[in-house]
């Protein structure tokens, strides 16, 4: 895939395919790492809990011998 460096405002950005963010299971509005490895710009998830976690979920998946207070 090709794209271009474009200026938004006083940013530059770069736009990506769904099909990109798909293949790197990332989705819109995800937190991500922006580093510059050997001069090329790597972007990495920031591998945080997502908002759409309920907390309902993880209780569930908590053991039965944890003892919550």
């Amino acid at each position: 895939m090709f794209t271009k460096v474009q200026k938004w405002g006083n940013s530059q950005g770069l736009r990506f395919s769904k099909a990109i963010l798909e293949e790197a299971h990332m989705e819109v509005g995800d937190e991500v790492k922006v580093s510059v490895q050997n001069g090329k710009i790597v972007v990495e998830s920031s591998q945080r809990v997502r908002r759409r976690i309920k907390i309902e979920g993880l209780i569930a998946e908590m053991p039965p011998e944890y003892n919550i207070k």
